[in-house]
């Protein structure tokens, strides 16, 4: 007989305040950052912790050359500015991404076009990479997403093809590897994220690697304010160019550094809750974990669950399906759900063109008039309709959760008929 659901007045599966929010903390993250008060470095592109963390980086990553910056985001922009993007160029974009990718090309006053995902990898679709390429194209701007590496050859092939730069937003897979290789060193220039969420936490900051060492310096002058900046040597106070305020400050570096130490340990604990639940979900009808193709070897910065109603049997909408089931879950103390409503060129920046000024950089002299249309990038609709993230698949949460988990999972489907009468009400 299946258990009563809490939704029914029965005992939640997950007991209230076991699970435990990310990044774990210790001693030691603590004593790195408060040792910063006593350093007489708080920030500065040539402070200690801020090379420390960049030769770590580039050392872990495999790559020649690390700045440190003050986030993703940043990062982003500074490899789409290395790249030679100038206004006007066109930069293609996944359509489903956290939208500060496509963001990155905007801030250069280029222009984002969208390629549709694999529906198994939720990456960049390396097959609906040329058909995208015209003159204006200047670089392709893979994202792995989830913890999840993009599939890179085919990627690169088509750069070589077409003479374009591939730069790489792995803001979401530190440590992650494609074919053996840990991603950071793998594209033309790549960014990295350390907000509070990543696999690697700084709480905010951000990571550019690159082995061009030309590309190294643009970028560490556009870091800081367009100037040339040197360890050791008086400050000119004299911009070259364009630049921005992408610096960090010494108690995230701090915090990173200290992070470092435990990201494989960390890692290999969201890879191991990871294939748990993916088999326990094998065994549940209705529900399915995520995909990993043979090439890669990914992170789970997030644990993706697929919902199909049709292995219940169920003819009803699978958003319905998944609105239903994830109430019940939540009310079994397991929670669920997304970032992303909506294809990135569906969002209102780009249906309305708020760029700079009045349309800029489609109406601009320079560029083109797009047209963007989230029906277009159907897999991406899909993916969004068919998906949701469990939480805290994650230390410093165990096994224990995770086994919990896979019990309240099972208690939701079993009594599924229940759960959509509920839902109805």
């Amino acid at each position: 007989m299946a258990e009563t659901l809490a939704l029914d007045g029965g005992p939640s599966t997950v007991p209230d305040g076991m699970v435990q929010a990310w990044p774990p903390l210790t001693q030691q993250d603590k004593e790195a950052v408060l040792a910063v008060f006593d350093s007489g470095h708080l920030h500065g592109t040539a402070a200690p912790r801020a090379l420390e963390l960049q030769e770590k980086w580039a050392e872990y990553c495999g790559a020649k050359y690390c700045l440190v910056t003050n986030s993703g985001t940043s990062a982003c922009h500074m490899v789409v500015a290395v790249a030679g993007v100038e206004p006007g160029d066109e930069v293609l974009v996944p359509a489903f991404t956290y939208w500060s990718t496509a963001a990155a090309v905007l801030h250069q006053n280029a222009i984002p076009i969208f390629v549709d995902i694999d529906p198994k990898t939720y990456t960049m679709d390396p097959a609906l990479i040329e058909e995208n390429i015209n003159y204006r194209t200047k670089a392709i701007f893979p994202v792995d997403i989830h913890g999840m590496p993009s599939d890179m050859d085919p990627i690169h092939e088509i750069a070589r093809k077409y003479d374009l730069s591939v730069i790489s937003d792995c803001c979401q897979t530190h440590g992650a590897k494609y074919k053996g290789k840990t991603v950071g060193s793998i594209a033309d220039a790549t960014a990295f994220s350390c907000n509070r969420s990543k696999n690697l936490s700084g709480g905010e900051g951000g990571l550019f690697t690159t082995d061009n060492e030309e590309w190294c310096r643009h970028a560490a002058m556009l870091r800081e304010f367009g100037e040339v900046v040197v360890a050791g040597k008086d400050r000119e106070y004299n911009a070259f160019g364009l630049g921005w305020m992408y610096r960090n400050h010494e108690f995230v570096n701090a915090f990173i550094l200290s992070q470092l130490t435990r990201l494989e340990e960390n890692n290999a604990k969201r890879k191991e809750f990871a294939q748990f639940l993916t088999s326990e979900l094998s065994q549940i009808p209705g529900l399915q974990g995520p995909f990993t193709p043979t090439y890669a070897d990914p992170v789970y910065f997030s644990y993706v669950v697929e919902f199909l109603p049709s292995e219940l049997g169920l003819d009803v909408p699978v958003t319905e399906f998944k609105d239903a089931v994830q109430k019940a879950l939540a009310a079994e103390g397991i929670g669920m759900g997304q970032w992303q409503s909506m294809p990135v060129p569906a969002q209102s920046v780009f249906q309305e063109k708020k760029g700079y000024g009045k349309g800029c950089p489609w109406s601009c002299t320079h560029g083109r008039d797009v047209e963007y249309r989230g029906e277009d990038y159907p897999r991406t609709l899909e993916f969004i309709a068919n998906h949701s993230y469990l939480s805290a698949v994650h230390p410093p949460n165990g096994m224990d959760l995770m086994e919990l988990y896979a019990k309240g999972f099972r208690k939701v489907i079993d009594n599924i008929d229940r759960v959509m009468e509920l839902a109805r009400v």
